[in-house]
């Protein structure tokens, strides 16, 4: 799927806690979903700082199969939440960095 036909959306696509992560990002990549999420704020955070979300991890990208949605925001679901991909960051723009690798990976399969 050529980059101009990904869809963006505007939630979190994974992640029990995503509601309380303040990066987000999911894009839909023909067959599958990309999703990546950090910035974790717990009720035991303190201020300015961020819980991690996995072992020595701030952010993560996970990819799953994917399906169209009746959500009108969210055109695109993941499958199931098994995930066929994954990546773990601690910085912001590696996080982002990494969401575009794996789309752009997944968007030839």
């Amino acid at each position: 799927m050529k980059k101009d036909k990904w869809v963006w959306m505007p939630h979190a696509g994974h992640l029990i806690v995503s509601n309380s992560c303040r990066f987000h990002l999911f894009t839909y990549v023909g067959k599958y979903v990309v999703s990546t999420v950090g910035e974790y704020e717990s009720p035991r955070s303190k201020e300015g700082e961020f819980e991690t979300i996995g072992i020595n991890r701030l952010y993560e990208t996970m990819v799953f199969k994917a399906h169209k949605s009746n959500n009108k925001c969210c055109p695109y679901e993941a499958s199931d939440y098994s995930e066929i991909d994954f990546d773990g960051y601690n910085k912001p723009e590696d996080a982002y960095k990494g969401h575009l690798k794996m789309c752009k990976k997944w968007s030839i399969k």
